[in-house]
């Protein structure tokens, strides 16, 4: 049973869960509010398209969970400074993004992780490379959906 445990995958999200709570310990989480909450201002149009390509770009970098783990309470302070509830844009931007922003490479989500390495057991191996060459366009035309999607939602038909 233990020969069938996807072990450098366990051991490749303890890291990321470790390097997030460090980073809520040692307030870097708290400062990177402060300075979003700033550079948004009260825009919130600019501060939804931001938040969602942002989320996307950094969702394709670091897997999508610990990136929304980290970004919740950013954006819950963000959500708050504007007045918000939670059914506020910002926190659609921070889903769609993360969510969607995971296709892009192979650490992007943990569903692609598992699969890579379900698929090199079996012998089938698909690199980094061959997996971000299709993931970047389908994460280029769902997040350019979902930016419009928000826009007509949120700010165009209110």
């Amino acid at each position: 049973m233990l020969g069938e445990v996807e072990w450098p995958t366990l051991a490749f999200f303890a890291g990321l869960f470790v390097m997030v709570g460090a980073l809520i310990e040692t307030g870097v989480i708290a400062e990177l509010a402060g300075a979003l909450a700033d550079v948004i201002g009260g825009a919130q149009l600019g501060g939804t398209m931001l938040l969602l390509g942002g989320s996307a770009v950094l969702s394709g970098i670091v897997d999508n969970i610990p990136y929304v783990a980290t970004m919740a309470p950013i954006t819950s302070e963000l959500v708050t400074d504007m007045g918000g509830d939670g059914d506020h844009v910002m926190w659609w931007a921070l889903a769609l993004g993360a969510d969607l922003g995971g296709n892009a490479t192979a650490i992007g989500a943990s569903a692609n992780v598992v699969v890579l390495g379900i698929a090199e057991r079996n012998r089938h191996p698909i690199t980094f490379w061959q997996f971000t060459k299709y993931g970047l366009v389908v994460t280029a035309v769902t997040i350019a959906i979902s930016a419009l999607y928000l826009w007509l939602r949120y700010f165009a038909l209110t």
